[in-house]
């Protein structure tokens, strides 16, 4: 299927496919205070403004949106026309009512008119990919199993999943977004994944030269903390922990993503927390969180255990551990919210328990002790939404 390209205009396609074209242009660049705004950035900032009113909110009219946004009727209209155009948004109909005068033509945000694919690099055993429309919603799947692979082999598997979901779209793709562990840049290069066996890997540029597409690339905890922001019920003060093939966390501070002055920010996993440990971490070190907390190792460690007492302490050993790398951050950021996201049976229970007391033995209870500890309902699907929502943000400037 064809993609959107980072300019907003459909590349050639080898099928000679007839799609529609995205005619968003592009800011050139932020703009300072002080500075005059030009009026192709004002055009992108309404358009993003209406977007977003329309995605969050639901159908309004040309003039709700006028009265709302404080934008002249003469604005809204033409940037209505161009969304319409885009096949963005939809004519619904008029407005129920017995308002005098001619009733008002409702718009509501498209979600159907494009779509993106969605890969999840979090897991152990397989890498899960999606193509989903711009509501979330999934309309196909596909998996491959890792089998081990690091380095240039699970590239050429993430490539191979990646084409594979393309040719199963069956509207426009305004892009891919990848969720993986590691450290992740904001120009989509892999800095550090070792669980992979990837550094200093531009797997974004490797996938917009492969397909021609717009590409984001993200750390798999900080697309989950989107995706709890987007679809979920996630506070504005939000710490997200994603227990996968390895262990990270995703912060919102004010409902804004903090990545850290080198993208590491939430790279909890390799935290140690037994220096006497000699649990060895493919970081090299010994003792890390991840030793105790990773899907791999609570799995090994609950094959050993024979009765449901012993379930029970690797359980609580493994949320104690977290426990104690969270409490800290806690205690600097007075964070409202912990979000565990992960395999349920694993999660909730013993390990949260254990989780959540420890954060209140080593943290001021009584600045502390109304957080909330809870388990992600947005299920396996959370990554893929969320690298859903990282496309939509950075084509659209929503999510």
């Amino acid at each position: 299927m064809t993609c959107i390209d980072d300019t907003g205009t459909t590349p050639p396609e080898p099928q000679d496919r007839a799609v529609g074209t995205l005619r968003r242009d592009r800011v050139p660049a932020r703009v300072r205070s002080g500075e005059k705004v030009l009026p192709e950035q004002a055009r992108v900032h309404n358009r993003e403004l209406l977007l977003r009113m329309l995605y969050r909110e639901g159908p309004h009219s040309r003039a709700d949106l006028a009265r709302r946004t404080g934008l002249t009727r003469v604005s809204v209209s033409d940037v209505v026309s161009d969304l319409l155009a885009d096949d963005l948004v939809v004519e619904v109909g008029t407005r129920a009512g017995t308002r005098p005068g001619k009733p008002a033509m409702m718009l509501e945000f498209n979600e159907h008119a494009y779509q993106a694919v969605a890969v999840d690099l979090s897991h152990s055993t397989l890498y899960r990919g999606a193509v989903l429309d711009l509501g979330g919603s999934v309309v196909a799947r596909q998996q491959v199993e890792i089998e081990g692979s690091t380095g240039a082999d699970a590239l050429t598997k993430v490539v191979g999943l990646v084409g594979a979901l393309r040719e199963q779209a069956t509207a426009p793709l305004l892009g891919i977004g990848i969720g993986t562990p590691g450290i992740v840049d904001l120009g989509g290069v892999v800095l550090s994944a070792p669980n992979l066996g990837w550094k200093d890997l531009n797997l974004r540029s490797v996938l917009t030269e492969q397909f021609g597409c717009p590409v984001v690339v993200s750390n798999d905890a900080n697309a989950t903390a989107l995706a709890e922001r987007s679809y979920g019920e996630s506070a504005a003060d939000t710490l997200l922990v994603r227990v996968g093939v390895g262990v990270g966390a995703g912060l919102l501070l004010g409902g804004t993503p903090v990545l850290g002055s080198r993208f590491a920010a939430g790279e909890i996993g390799h935290v140690v927390v037994d220096t006497g440990s000699e649990r060895a971490c493919v970081c090299g070190k010994l003792g890390c969180l991840e030793t105790w907390l990773s899907t791999r190792r609570i799995q090994e460690d609950l094959s050993e255990a024979r009765t449901d007492a012993e379930h029970t302490r690797v359980l609580a050993a493994a949320g104690e551990a977290l426990g104690s790398v969270l409490a800290p951050i806690v205690a600097a950021l007075n964070v409202s919210e912990i979000v565990l996201s992960g395999p349920h049976r694993v999660l909730e229970g013993p390990l949260a328990a254990a989780a959540m007391e420890t954060i209140r033995q080593r943290a001021l209870t009584e600045v502390h002790g109304d957080i909330v500890l809870r388990l992600s309902e947005l299920g396996d699907d959370i990554v893929l939404r969320g690298a859903t929502a990282m496309v939509m943000s950075q084509q659209l400037g929503i999510a």
